[in-house]
C-alpha cells in the first residue's frame, strides 16, 4: 500500500542551458589553451516545488549543444520517476546500455545526478553534506594555476601565499626540460620551504620523457606529479611510478568508477582526484570514494568546487580540493574560502544558485 504520509517526491521536468563565460587569466596547459569556460546549467524540478542545479564543463564550446540536449533528452525519460538519485541512476545505466555510458552521455548523466542530489537535500532542508551523513568541516584546497610562466606564476604564487593557501598546482610541460626546472624554482622560492607544490602535465610527455623530467624535478620539494603521460596508458603510468620516487597523482579523466577500478588494479598512481562529473556525479563520487578507501589513498577533487567541498568532507580519505572557480561568472555566489581552507555552505543542497542577468548575458543559442 503507497505511503501517504510521506509520498515519493517525483521529477517533473529537467531543464538545461548552455552558456560560454570568459576564463581570466585562460588556462593554458601544454596541450593547448583554454580561453573560456563552456558550462550546462541544469535544473531539474521536483513536484514539491524544489529545484537541483548542477553545472557541466564541456571544455570545447564545439561539445556544449550536444551536451545540453543529452541532458534534455534523458531527462524527459525520467519525468514522473521518484526522485531517488540511485534508482535515477540504476535507470540510466538500463537506458544507455547498448550505447555504452561513456563521454557527453557519462556527462550528461552526472549531471542529472548531481541535480537530482541537489533537490533533493534541498527538498530535505539539509547542505548535501549533511543529508549524505557528514558534516560541514573545514576541507583544504589549493590554488589551482595554469601554464603561466615565471612572472605570472609567481604573482598568483604570492596571491595565494598571501590568502592562506598551503598548496597550489602549476602546469608544467615547457617545451624544455630547463624551462620546467626554471618555473618550478622560481615558484618554490616564492611560496617559501613549508607550501605544497603540485605540478601536471596533463598528459603531454612520452613515458621515458616523463621518467627523465620527473627525476629532475626530485630535489625541488614537489609534492604530486600528475598525469605525466596519456591519461588512459595505465601500463605506462605504473612503468612511471615504479622508476620516480614522486607521489603519481591522476584521475580527472576518469569516466565512471569501473574506469578508476582498471587504473588501480594497474598501480597506475598513489593518489587519486576524481572530477565530479566524469567520475558519475555524486552518486559515482561515493563509489570511487569506497574505492579509495579500501587502497588507502588520498583522494582529491578535480573543477566543480561548489559539489566537490560537500563530497569531500564525507570521503575516508579526503585530501586536497581544487580552487578552480569555473562557474563563478554565473552563480548568485561562488564558494568562499578562508585561509586556505573551504567549507560547505550552510543553505540547503550544494547551495549552487544563478545569477540569472549573467547566464542571460553569456548563454549560447541552439542554431
Amino acid at each position: 500500500m503507497k505511503d501517504q504520509v510521506n509520498p515519493d517526491i517525483l521529477i517533473s521536468a529537467v531543464q538545461a542551458r548552455a552558456v560560454n563565460v570568459p576564463l581570466d587569466p585562460p588556462l593554458r596547459t601544454s596541450v593547448g589553451v583554454i580561453s573560456t569556460s563552456p558550462l550546462v546549467l541544469i535544473d531539474l524540478q521536483a513536484s514539491d516545488g524544489s529545484v537541483g542545479h548542477a553545472t557541466l564543463f564541456t571544455y570545447t564550446p564545439a561539445a556544449l549543444e550536444a551536451t545540453r540536449q543529452m541532458v534534455v533528452s534523458l531527462g524527459e525519460g525520467l519525468n514522473g520517476q521518484p526522485l531517488a538519485p540511485f534508482e535515477i541512476d540504476r535507470l540510466l545505466s538500463q537506458r544507455l546500455r547498448l550505447l555504452g555510458r561513456t563521454g557527453i552521455a557519462q556527462m550528461a548523466c552526472a549531471g542529472i545526478d548531481m541535480a537530482a542530489w541537489d533537490a533533493l537535500a534541498v527538498a530535505r532542508n539539509l547542505p548535501l553534506v549533511e543529508l549524505l551523513g557528514g558534516r560541514r568541516r573545514p576541507i583544504a584546497a589549493y590554488d589551482s594555476h595554469g601554464m603561466d610562466g615565471v612572472e605570472l606564476g609567481v604573482e598568483r604564487a604570492g596571491r595565494a601565499m598571501a590568502q592562506g593557501f598551503g598548496a597550489i598546482k602549476t602546469k608544467v610541460g615547457y617545451a624544455t626540460l630547463a624551462e620546467d626546472l626554471r618555473v618550478v624554482r622560481a615558484l618554490r622560492q616564492a611560496m617559501g620551504p613549508d607550501a605544497q607544490l603540485l605540478v601536471d602535465y596533463n598528459q603531454g610527455l612520452s613515458v621515458p620523457e616523463a621518467i627523465r623530467r620527473i627525476h629532475a624535478l626530485e630535489g625541488e620539494g614537489i609534492s604530486w606529479v600528475e598525469e605525466p603521460t596519456l591519461q588512459d596508458d595505465y601500463a605506462g603510468h605504473a612503468r612511471i611510478r615504479e622508476q620516480v620516487r614522486l607521489p603519481i597523482q591522476m584521475g580527472e579523466n576518469w569516466c565512471g568508477p569501473g574506469e578508476m577500478t582498471k587504473a588501480l588494479e594497474a598501480g597506475a598512481c598513489d593518489l587519486v582526484m576524481p572530477d565530479a562529473m566524469k567520475i558519475g556525479g555524486v552518486t559515482g563520487w561515493l563509489r570511487a570514494a569506497a574505492l579509495a578507501q579500501a587502497r588507502g589513498l588520498p583522494m582529491s577533487s578535480h573543477i566543480f568546487q561548489e559539489v566537490s567541498v560537500h563530497l569531500l568532507a564525507v570521503t575516508p580519505t579526503c585530501h586536497l580540493l581544487e580552487r578552480m572557480d569555473l562557474a563563478g561568472p554565473v552563480l548568485e555566489e561562488s564558494l568562499s574560502f578562508e585561509n586556505g581552507t573551504a567549507i560547505a555552505p550552510q543553505r540547503p543542497g550544494t547551495g549552487i544558485a544563478w545569477n540569472e542577468d549573467a547566464v542571460r548575458r553569456f548563454e549560447v543559442k541552439a542554431h
